[in-house]
């Protein structure tokens, strides 16, 4: 899926499809997986290194001195077709920094990294949509793993932190403990990045409430023989109205799996990581149809399952989704392992 440009957003089956050209989103995506991976192996693979090259320097690319933004899609022939990406692709791409600048072992993409992040940041205070400023609390949180003292990063967490808590705050109540009065995507990053700012600032109210609705999301996404069960793409769910079990999306898998091993780490409640591990199990066949999504012999992830098959494209979010929850999923063993805490299965 990969060429010197960077990944290709879609593909035919397991064949890129040239026509849908490129995303900053998934070649996001894709720098967040290579900088799990460079802390996993340790040392880079000549591999490792040449994608995150590509995958960097794409962002680099993307990223509008002009406008301190982040264009989002480009085609085929290196040409962008928007001036100006969405809310939420800016705040995932400094999601990917931050990854990025906290975990990678090359100095050269920690500085360029560190000038694009930096670049950007700023404009993510002007934003209102709830999903950038988690995405951007996640990216700081990655950053702060190598620059723990900036303290105008830390303002700048703060302060999306405190809006996020806020219309959680405002919008939730027993019966619906939610951010907003709607389901739609990603679900699993707003109350991932409250337990993240809830542990540092420290707030305690910020976490509770963090893992109270991670729990209740948690809770309505699993079925009657406790799988895990993602809000459908076909129509989102909303408050009072049917829940759509289809499709179901594997960005939502990797949410799930992502959130609730911050959860995890936060309280050493096993009940977090079991969740994890459902809705890791999704890809594999724990899921309505009891079909594996991913594909042993390509390496990639079918698009979504539909009411009676699975679509059998294999495009960039999808499969880079299966495999961020598979090195997250690493990461946590190896942490547990060094302390010698491997949860019971």
């Amino acid at each position: 899926m990969t060429d010197g440009t960077g990944i290709l957003q879609h593909a035919r089956y397991s064949v890129p499809n040239y026509q849908e050209g490129y995303c900053t989103d998934d070649n996001a995506r894709a720098l967040i997986l290579l900088s799990y991976l460079q802390e996993i192996k340790i040392e880079p693979s000549r591999e490792t290194e040449r994608l995150c090259y590509i995958y960097l320097a794409f962002l680099s690319y993307a990223f509008d001195e002009k406008s301190g933004r982040f264009r989002n899609f480009l085609n085929y022939r290196r040409e962008w077709i928007e001036d100006t990406g969405s809310e939420d692709s800016h705040g995932r791409t400094i999601w990917a920094l931050g990854t990025c600048i906290g975990r990678t072992i090359h100095t050269g993409f920690q500085k360029l990294a560190t000038e694009l992040f930096e670049k950007a940041i700023s404009t993510v205070t002007s934003f209102s949509s709830p999903r950038a400023w988690a995405f951007t609390i996640i990216g700081i949180h990655e950053y702060l793993r190598r620059f723990t003292g900036d303290r105008s990063i830390q303002a700048i967490c703060q302060n999306l932190s405190s809006k996020l808590h806020e219309i959680y705050r405002k919008n939730s109540d027993p019966d619906w403990m939610w951010f907003e009065q709607s389901l739609t995507y990603v679900n699993a990053k707003l109350p991932q990045a409250l337990i993240l700012s809830g542990r540092w600032l420290p707030d305690t109210a910020m976490l509770n409430d963090g893992l109270l609705s991670l729990r209740w999301l948690c809770r309505i996404q699993s079925d009657n023989h406790n799988n895990f069960k993602p809000i459908g793409a076909d129509s989102f769910y909303k408050r009072n109205g049917t829940f759509p079990v289809f499709d179901q999306q594997p960005i939502e898998a990797h949410a799930a799996v992502s959130a609730c091993l911050e959860a995890y780490r936060a309280t050493k409640d096993s009940y977090w990581y079991d969740e994890a591990w459902k809705a890791f199990q999704w890809y594999l066949g724990r899921n309505p149809l009891s079909i594996s999504l991913y594909d042993p012999h390509t390496g990639g992830c079918c698009d979504a399952l539909h009411v009676d098959r699975a679509n059998l494209n294999q495009g960039a979010e999808s499969t880079l989704s299966f495999l961020l929850s598979l090195a997250e999923m690493t990461v946590i063993r190896n942490e547990l392992q060094s302390l010698k805490e491997p949860p019971q299965l």
